[in-house]
């Protein structure tokens, strides 16, 4: 092999594994866990029961394209939901505005 063929290959396996790394999102599993336990969450939502609200495997399972996007407008906007047994109330909306503890929690809910 020349040595132009094996720094080729040695730089694209770098990349390649780069951008592995960046795709995968690193999630604070206990601070995703505070801020949900904080907000009350888990009085409608449950890791994986249908409680008044869906499940988080439900929802991680609903959200396959654009999930951290709708999760975190979800939790930010508060909009009138309907659920299973057809009442309509407001969404909570979580008491934080730092962008990196949404996104954390929305990668936490889609992570179930």
């Amino acid at each position: 092999m020349s040595k132009f063929s094996t720094s080729f290959l040695a730089a694209s396996l770098m990349l390649a594994f780069a951008s592995i790394a960046t795709a995968q999102t690193v999630v604070d599993v206990d601070a995703a866990k505070a801020l949900f336990k904080d907000n009350d969450c888990t009085k409608c939502h449950a890791v994986d029961k249908t409680k008044k609200g869906p499940s988080l495997k439900k929802i991680a399972a609903s959200q396959k394209t654009d999930g951290q996007e709708k999760i975190i407008k979800n939790i930010t906007t508060g909009p009138k939901i309907q659920f299973e047994d057809g009442t309509v109330e407001k969404h909570k909306v979580i008491n934080t505005k730092d962008p990196k503890e949404l996104k954390n929690l929305a990668d936490w809910i889609l992570s179930q």
